[in-house]
């Protein structure tokens, strides 16, 4: 449905954004604080899940609890026709050290976001829709790669979400980067199928499955002086022999591959199978490679990536449009970026000298008000965004061009 422009000025915009959330404003930092002290694993935000759905039917939403088959997803959607606008939630936490990415506050400034778009849509009757989507399981599990594939994203127009991160995570400072560039990435699990026998006693008839493990560990760690600055190799040892005196018969190990593109994980897991499998022919044992949960390259959008920042310039924060080089994390916002024009992008926190994601430090500064502030603003930055999306045709059309030039036929 085509939507024709509206001319509103920017100042009203900003000033019915501000005027909506603060009516929710002790209720979102509420909300935020709660998703902070109660951090949950991957498919077990059972508390963050219906603490946000609460929340939302709170405000007068109708809200999709457990949606599209994920226990702790949920749906909810302003409007009931025309282009549609999703924003993404995540709200998963790291075992050991909670919310130490953040992902609080990435609720945070989704909901602030939706709330605040939703609010324009109906004040100035705008016929599109908007959709918020709590997506889980983002640190393992891909959460978003299995929305995808229910059909969550299938009518989505144009998907915007920011990540919490310090203020000097490009090397210097600034308050976020619109456009990121992150590691594809891809999960690989091998197991090795050995003998037992005495370790003492006829050690000869025994096929050594935790020798096969060591020999691949060894050979892949060599590996790692072979390969591109920005690709990554790490592995860890899930199930392997508890006693000295057996010949172990198996062994299994869980290993993330990353690299800046499809192409080069292709190239790059095929090299990491060979290690796997040289090890199994040296030991004589039998191997079982299996790859899952596979998270892409994110996609830029220069059109998204310009307004936003300039947004969040209006908002009185600077913002880098776009940083070139590879941050080695991945996301799996990055698979929704194959399927439908995506920002996923960064903004910055107070936080003390040297603290990083998934680093404790971090933990305590994505719990403050200063951060939860930031959240709210980048929020404001996304719902603008989105109100240009939706009202603007000509943005909304070179926004889409630049996307279907980008991503392969195959990936559409």
């Amino acid at each position: 449905m085509a939507i024709n422009p509206v001319s509103i000025p920017p100042e009203e915009v900003r000033k019915a954004i501000d005027a909506a959330l603060k009516k929710v404003a002790k209720g979102l930092r509420g909300l935020n604080q709660f998703i902070w002290s109660n951090p949950e694993l991957a498919y077990e935000e059972h508390k963050a899940h219906d603490s946000i759905c609460d929340f939302l039917e709170a405000q007068g939403f109708s809200v999709t609890r457990h949606a599209y088959g994920l226990d702790t997803s949920f749906e909810c959607i302003s409007g009931t026709e025309g282009r549609l606008v999703n924003f993404n939630a995540e709200y998963d936490a790291l075992p050991g050290i909670g919310h130490a990415c953040g992902h609080n506050l990435i609720a945070t400034a989704s909901i602030t976001a939706f709330l605040a778009l939703a609010h324009l849509q109906k004040e100035y009757n705008i016929g599109c829709r908007v959709q918020l989507l709590g997506t889980p399981a983002e640190e393992n599990g891909g959460g978003k790669a299995k929305l995808l594939d229910a059909g969550a994203y299938k009518e989505v127009d144009v998907s915007l979400m920011a990540h919490g991160g310090p203020k000097n995570i490009i090397g210097r400072p600034s308050d976020g980067v619109a456009g990121i560039l992150m590691n594809a990435r891809k999960e690989l699990y091998v197991e090795y199928f050995g003998k037992n026998a005495h370790a003492g006693g006829n050690p000869w008839e025994g096929v050594n499955a935790l020798d096969a493990l060591v020999m691949a560990y060894n050979g892949i760690s060599g590996l790692r002086q072979q390969i591109m600055p920005d690709e990554r190799i790490h592995g860890a040892f899930l199930d392997v022999p508890k006693v000295a005196n057996i010949i172990p018969a198996y062994t299994k190990s869980y290993w993330q591959i990353r690299s800046p593109s499809l192409e080069g994980l292709d190239k790059l897991i095929a090299r990491v199978r060979k290690c796997a499998e040289g090890a199994a022919v040296t030991t004589g044992c039998e191997v079982k490679i299996e790859e899952k949960e596979l998270y892409t390259d994110i996609v830029l959008n220069d059109t998204l990536c310009e307004r936003y920042t300039l947004h969040m310039e209006e908002l009185g924060r600077t913002c880098v449009k776009k940083y070139d080089k590879v941050l080695t994390g991945s996301t799996d916002a990055g698979n929704v970026s194959y399927a439908v024009p995506t920002l996923h992008s960064m903004f910055g926190i107070p936080t003390p000298e040297g603290s990083y994601p998934h680093h404790p430090s971090f933990t305590a500064s994505a719990g403050t008000d200063d951060a939860h502030e930031e959240a709210v603003v980048t929020g404001k930055g996304l719902a603008l965004l989105g109100w240009d999306m939706l009202t603007n045709d000509e943005l909304f059309t070179a926004t889409k061009s630049q996307w279907e030039g980008q991503v392969p036929v195959a990936e559409k």
